[in-house]
């Protein structure tokens, strides 16, 4: 029962963090390294000023 209850708790969080934004910058790094193997990518400070530095209709959400 306690295990499934820390699953349970687990998951939760991760879609809080989904969410929330949390986990983009992972998924970008991906997402490059997937894509553009070997070309250099934004470091996560970057990432985040581009991001919230970008005016609202240059995102996608």
């Amino acid at each position: 029962m306690m295990r499934r209850i820390g699953t349970v708790a687990r998951a939760i969080a991760a879609y809080i963090r989904d969410v929330m934004g949390d986990n983009d910058y992972q998924r970008y790094v991906a997402l490059r390294r997937r894509t553009h193997p070997g070309e250099p990518m934004m470091t996560e400070r970057e990432y985040w000023r581009v991001r919230h530095d970008a005016p609202p209709t240059a995102r996608c959400c």
